[in-house]
C-alpha cells in the first residue's frame, strides 16, 4: 500500500511539472517574473517543474487564476491538443508592449520637436538632444516595468537608466574630460543588483 501511493505521488509530482511548465512558457514567463508574482523565489519554481517538490494548494489555485485553467487541468495530465489550446499568445502581453513602445516613441517625438526648434531658434544643431533622449526613455521604461510588475525589466532599465545618465553628462561636459563620472556608474550598478536580490522570498 505504501509503495503504491509513493508511485502516484511520484508521477502526480511529475504531471504538476509539466503542466507548470507547459502553462509558464504559455503565457510567455520565466521562472523568475512567474517567482516574482507569486512572492516566492525563482529556485522554488524550479524544483515545483522538476519534480522536486509540489506547491501547496493555495499556490496551486493562485496558478490555476492566473493561468485562466482549473486546479484540476494542473492536477491531471493533459494531451497535447489540451495544452495547445493555451499556447496561443495572449492579446493583453502584445497591448503592454506596444503600449511601452508608444510612451518611449513619444520621448523621441518631443527630442525631435526640441532640437528643430533649437535649430530654427538658436540657428545650430544641439545633437546632444538626442543623447538626454536615451536616459529620458530609460525612465519610461522604469515607470512601464514597475506597472506591469516587471521585476527583472525594472532593475534592466535603473541599469540603463544611470550608465546612459553618466554618458549624457559627460558628452555635456566634454570639454573638462569627466570620465572619472563613469566610476560613479559602478557603486550605482551594485547597489542595484543588490536592491534587484532583496525579498528573496519563501523558499518552498
Amino acid at each position: 500500500m505504501l509503495i503504491w501511493y509513493n508511485t502516484n505521488m511520484k508521477e502526480l509530482k511529475y504531471i504538476i511539472a509539466d503542466n507548470l511548465v507547459s502553462l509558464r512558457k504559455a503565457n510567455k514567463l520565466t521562472q523568475l517574473e512567474l517567482a516574482d508574482k507569486l512572492n516566492y523565489s525563482d529556485k522554488a519554481i524550479s524544483k515545483w517543474e522538476r519534480g522536486e517538490s509540489l506547491p501547496d494548494i493555495v499556490i496551486l489555485k493562485q496558478l490555476a487564476d492566473m493561468y485562466g485553467v482549473g486546479v484540476d487541468y494542473i492536477l491531471n495530465e493533459q494531451t497535447e491538443e489540451v495544452k495547445a489550446k493555451y499556447r496561443i499568445p495572449r492579446p493583453e502581453l502584445n497591448n503592454k508592449l506596444i503600449i511601452t513602445l508608444l510612451a518611449c516613441l513619444s520621448v523621441w517625438i518631443l527630442a525631435a520637436i526640441i532640437y528643430i526648434n533649437i535649430k530654427i531658434i538658436l540657428e545650430r544643431s544641439y545633437w546632444l538632444t538626442w543623447i538626454w533622449a536615451l536616459p529620458a526613455t530609460s525612465i519610461v521604461l522604469i515607470v512601464f516595468s514597475a506597472i506591469w510588475g516587471k521585476k527583472s525589466h525594472i532593475i534592466l532599465s535603473v541599469s540603463a537608466l544611470i550608465w546612459t545618465l553618466l554618458l549624457a553628462f559627460y558628452l555635456q561636459t566634454l570639454d573638462y574630460n569627466m570620465w572619472s563620472l563613469f566610476l560613479l556608474g559602478v557603486p550605482a550598478q551594485i547597489a542595484t543588483a543588490l536592491c534587484g536580490s532583496i525579498k528573496r522570498k519563501k523558499q518552498e
